[in-house]
């Protein structure tokens, strides 16, 4: 049975060949038979064929090169080179600035600005800028690179025809050479030297000046407050070594905030879909009058490369930037009154404190304007010299806009009370630059849980020694039990817990009194300071208790 079965596979196999034999052959023969016209090509009589001709160009929307070819030339190519440590006294770059940082930057929680909540952080997708860009450190340099000399690219645009140009500061940060090119300048040619005018961090603006012997092709500015989205925008800039690579795209998203605290209160950015890469970094985005609105600065990235979504530092914003860079002083001088606040508060935390629009204070720095006119954590700013003020953002770009020296006259809440003060205006960089952090230690009396425990979700104890001679008062929180009340609303071990729902806390047992009192629908918040830094300022956080 089994020997007639295999006669049957084979005669089937048999058969599929014989078939496949006979359509190769045919093939075969077909292609001879084709093959066989090859000699009698030279005989056919082609004299009615008519010859093709190349067409005049079409100018179809001419809108984006016309552009391109009015902007293009004053868009430079930037290179920058760091030396190895040993020859760091031959550093060529002028010095950057004035005063503790250069730029006005505040302390680690951000003066007359946000500090991070329990929880909070940047998106690890935004890296740094200059691994946005350059996917190393400071310059671009890549991966520590020993005694060899470090060299990076970025973008700039000439403003002044004497050669100013703007650039981020993270293209030229730490260079110790920095080299521009021309879209004009012939292939090879490393570049004209430039020098450091001056920088703002707190913007990641450059500027830096080349000489030549002719006025220089310069680029217009626009205003950005007349970008909305959906227009229409182009980037040009040097991506991966590219020089004078022109991308288009929209404005996807305005006023964009893409690091936390303190060091994104200055930097509100336009968001677009203009592909940008490395190396377009210090670049202009342009409008479709051909105006720049804004300097390519940063993009979310999960591959080190373009992912649909960039952002540029606003034209407006670059504007008052450029001008006190290349003012006397060669630095940005900012206002502050010595305040701290916190962004995106919960919507309990207004209830509870009975406000909507405001800044709540979280802390007052020691020896400023705000403590000099008796102002104290937890009153609410809601007037700046008679105006309403909305928000956090809003008072920032009031106070930094005035000049230290100058009075602001301040209508605040307390206890909801309407109460006023009167303050001088001082420099915020000289205000924040000995602020430093604060460092606690030490055990303290033995945990209590009961109403905390059953209610928030959390185990607290009296706070140590080495706190409350400082002068702080409240709770500290050792424990956070997952899913809980306390865990949903972010409250996190090592928080000392100063004040619920307004009211102080001054010792353990009064703590779990008053969380006794809470009922289930009501909102709960809490003022507290990180243990480890105290004084950098309180935080609001809570939420409707379950």
């Amino acid at each position: 049975m089994k020997s007639l079965i295999e006669t049957l596979r084979l005669r089937r196999l048999a058969s599929t060949f014989t078939i496949l034999g006979t359509l190769s052959a045919g093939i075969l023969i077909g292609s001879i038979a084709v093959h066989g016209v090859h000699g009698q090509q030279s005989q056919v009589n082609s004299s009615d064929a008519t010859p093709l001709k190349i067409p005049n160009p079409v100018a179809l929307s001419t809108t984006f090169s016309q552009i391109a070819k009015e902007v293009g030339p004053a868009v430079v190519n930037i290179n920058t080179e760091t030396l190895p440590p040993e020859q760091a006294s031959t550093r060529r770059r002028t010095p950057r600035g004035t005063g503790p940082d250069a730029g006005g930057q505040g302390g680690p929680d951000g003066p007359d600005g946000q500090n991070q909540g329990p929880g909070q952080g940047p998106d690890q997708n935004f890296q740094d800028f200059f691994n946005r860009f350059f996917g190393g450190g400071p310059g671009g340099g890549g991966p520590d690179q020993g005694d060899q000399v470090r060299e990076a690219l970025g973008s700039g645009f000439i403003v002044d025809p004497r050669g100013y140009i703007i650039t981020n500061d993270h293209v030229v940060e730490k260079a110790d050479r920095i080299f521009v090119k021309l879209s004009s300048d012939p292939v090879g040619f490393q570049g004209r030297p430039a020098k450091v005018v001056g920088v703002d961090k707190d913007t990641d603006l450059a500027v830096i000046k080349i000489t030549d012997s002719e006025p220089l092709p310069t680029v217009k500015l626009g205003n950005s407050d007349g970008a909305h989205v959906g227009d229409w925008v182009i980037a040009i800039g040097s991506p991966f070594t590219l020089s004078q690579t022109v991308t288009a795209g929209i404005v996807s998203a305005e006023n964009r905030t893409i690091e936390p605290g303190a060091a994104g209160q200055f930097q509100h950015f336009i968001q677009t879909d203009a592909a940008i890469n490395p190396g377009n970094s210090g670049g202009p985005l342009v409008n479709m009058a051909g105006q720049v609105i804004g300097v390519n600065t940063a993009i979310y990235t999960q591959s080190n490369g373009y992912q649909g979504i960039g952002f540029a530092m606003p034209s407006n914003t670059v504007i008052k930037v450029y001008n006190a860079l290349i003012s006397p002083e060669h630095k940005v001088i900012r206002g502050s009154i010595g305040i701290q606040f916190q962004e995106n508060l919960p919507p309990a935390v207004g209830r509870v404190y009975g406000f909507q629009n405001g800044v709540l204070v979280n802390a007052v720095s020691p020896h400023g304007p705000a403590d000099k006119a008796g102002m104290k954590a937890g009153d609410i700013i809601v007037t700046v010299d008679g105006h309403s003020i909305k928000d956090g953002d809003a008072l920032v770009n009031d106070i930094a806009s005035r000049k230290p020296g100058g009075t602001v006259r301040l209508g605040y809440l307390r206890n909801g009370k309407q109460q006023t003060a009167t303050l001088t205006i001082e420099d915020r960089s000289v205000l924040y630059s000995s602020q430093g952090e604060a460092q606690n230690g030490g055990g303290g009396p033995e945990s209590a849980p009961d109403a905390a425990q059953g209610k928030l979700g959390i185990t607290v104890q009296a706070l140590p020694p080495a706190l409350a001679s400082k002068g702080i008062h409240g709770v500290l929180v050792t424990q956070v039990k997952p899913g809980t009340f306390a865990d949903e609303i972010n409250l996190a071990p090592g928080s000392i817990i100063t004040d619920l729902n307004r009211r102080p806390v001054s010792s353990l047992d009064q703590f779990q009194s008053m969380v006794s009192g809470l009922k289930s629908g009501q909102d709960v918040v809490f003022r507290v300071l990180d243990s480890k830094n105290p004084t950098a300022g309180g935080t609001y956080i809570g939420g409707t208790l379950p």
